[in-house]
């Protein structure tokens, strides 16, 4: 499977990889830098693939792991998540504020909203890609959710009381 054209393979993974770079570093210059070391040490090594699933889940567990390494260094300690991504635009407002909620919330658990809600991966395909138990996803997963209810809820509450 590795033999395929490199750009139909940055074609196939690209959005995938940047948005899970871009979910965990909250950062966009960061994204972009995991985003290129992830292709990079796909096409220094000859892989070998069972399925596509098989290849789609080793893109996502480089680039997990690849922003866990970044987040521990002493640079990235001491930078500003999402300042950068303040701009984003989104159709629908609502859509902003769930994403704002989200990436309030931490990594541990807007990693498995994201995985989970916006890339259609089932819990037992998380475990398998952040080398957890199922139970820690569905944990996650519901913790994850209570924090961001929590965090709409209150989010209302200020909008109710601005508008009164």
């Amino acid at each position: 499977m590795h033999n395929q054209n490199p750009d139909l393979i940055i074609e196939k993974y690209s959005s995938l990889i940047y948005r899970v770079a871009l979910n965990q570093l909250r950062n966009r210059t960061d994204a972009d830098d995991i985003f290129q070391e992830v292709f990079l040490r796909y096409f220094k090594k000859k892989h070998s693939f069972s399925s596509d699933e098989h290849e789609k889940a080793w893109f996502v567990r480089v680039t997990i792991n690849l922003c866990k390494t970044y987040r521990t260094t002493a640079f990235a300690r001491y930078r500003a998540d999402f300042e950068e991504c303040e701009d984003i635009t989104f159709e629908f407002p609502e859509e902003s504020l769930l994403h704002i909620a989200i990436s309030g919330l931490p990594i541990k658990y807007s990693g498995v909203i994201h995985l989970f809600y916006f890339e259609g991966y089932q819990t037992d395909e998380i475990a398998k890609v952040l080398k957890v138990l199922p139970s820690t996803v569905r944990t996650r997963l519901s913790r994850g959710r209570k924090m961001l209810k929590e965090s709409l809820d209150k989010h209302n509450e200020i909008l109710d009381a601005l508008e009164a």
